[in-house]
């Protein structure tokens, strides 16, 4: 089945105890025994909730993975997934990375003994030169957040598996609809459901994805030890947001790679970010592993000035934090989305103080457009 039609019908595709079209919600803490040593399949919401449920085998199956696992937001799910390692681990990572990651890992995890080190994962000389006797893991973004480096994920997925490593790759910007790592030789696929999955602004979720029958035990002893399993009403608001993933992201995509020409042209814009652009230098590897662009958009104005000005005068598109919602969404990455990271390392990077990003929805095109012309004139 096309992914198209997976994205619309998910896992089971209707309840079968009652025929719903609509998944319900099964808003109950805990379920009846038929009897003692008997089970209906569920026990307590915590462990499993059938809502959830239907939920991680959905996106399951839309990654290719054999299990599922939904958490309360993008960072539980990675903070759960981090209870996989221990003590003296070290981990490669993307360098431009979300800030709110690079926090859990620089301000919690490096007290508890695990290591860090941050490289371009677009070279593959880098990671090679960087790994440790210790590395367990390589974590990356692609494309990254906010500057849309595409690394290679095939090429890193063999070096991993060539040293007895793990490949755990965000694939928040792309979702499976354009992208599926594990296909591409990933351990570990983890997402921020809040964004394109869920699609509307109103829910947090994360969600990590898995093929190893290993790492799906420990997985399950984790999520529900530590408990932070998302709730059946949440589960069914990313349910209803997936069913219309894939008109959502074709249209956001169609919008970005318009608004990506137009801002190049403009002559208060010093430089466009966005894999669509053939000249984007991440383009062809995006080509050969995925099979769409996205929709995010970062840029740079010729003046730091203008930062101010474009985040007062917007209208149509919000000056908000997250992204991937209906609604086009602007974020100045240095005060917001990025400010946990050094001054130093966002500087090396790009992330500038007249960098913005671009998150674009599905509104009329030329609406986007003009709101922006208007916010950059005089």
């Amino acid at each position: 089945m096309d992914i198209k039609s997976k994205v619309v019908h998910g896992s089971k595709g209707y309840d079968p105890a009652t025929g719903s079209i609509s998944f319900p919600i099964y808003q109950s803490a805990t379920f009846r025994h038929p009897g003692l040593n008997q089970t209906t399949g569920y026990d307590y919401s915590r462990l499993q909730n059938p809502t959830r449920e239907e939920l991680e085998n959905t996106l399951a199956a839309l990654e290719n993975g054999k299990a599922g696992f939904a958490f309360t937001s993008g960072m539980a799910a990675i903070t759960s997934m981090m209870e996989l390692f221990k003590s003296g681990d070290h981990f490669m990572v993307t360098d431009d990375l979300y800030g709110g990651t690079y926090r859990l890992f620089e301000e919690l995890l490096v007290k508890r003994g695990m290591t860090f080190t941050y490289v371009d994962t677009r070279d593959f000389s880098q990671i090679e030169k960087a790994l440790k006797d210790e590395t367990r893991a390589i974590f990356i973004e692609s494309p990254s957040n906010p500057m849309m480096k595409v690394a290679d994920i095939k090429a890193i997925a063999d070096l991993a598996k060539s040293r007895g490593m793990l490949l755990i790759v965000d694939n928040t910007f792309l979702t499976p609809l354009y992208q599926r790592p594990l296909e591409l030789g990933a351990d570990v696929v983890v997402h921020s459901g809040t964004k394109y999955l869920g699609g509307h602004n109103d829910t947090l979720a994360g969600f990590l994805v898995m093929n190893s029958p290993e790492l799906i035990e420990r997985m399950k002893l984790i999520q529900k030890t530590t408990g932070a399993s998302l709730p059946p009403f949440d589960s069914w608001l990313i349910l209803r947001g997936i069913k219309t993933l894939s008109v959502r992201m074709q249209r956001q995509s169609e919008n970005a790679l318009a608004i990506a020409h137009w801002l190049k042209k403009h002559p208060l814009v010093d430089k466009v970010y966005y894999v669509g652009l053939p000249e984007h230098e991440g383009h062809d590897v995006s080509i050969k592993q995925a099979a769409g662009f996205g929709a995010m958009i970062s840029f740079t104005v010729i003046e730091e000035r203008l930062v101010e000005r474009i985040l007062g005068k917007v209208k149509l598109i919000a000056f908000a934090e997250s992204l991937g919602g209906v609604e086009s969404l602007i974020t100045y990455p240095v005060l917001q989305t990025h400010a946990a990271i050094p001054k130093e390392i966002r500087d090396r990077i790009g992330v500038n103080e007249r960098l913005l990003r671009l998150s674009v929805g599905i509104e009329d095109v030329q609406d986007l457009i003009g709101d922006l012309e208007q916010a950059l004139r005089d």
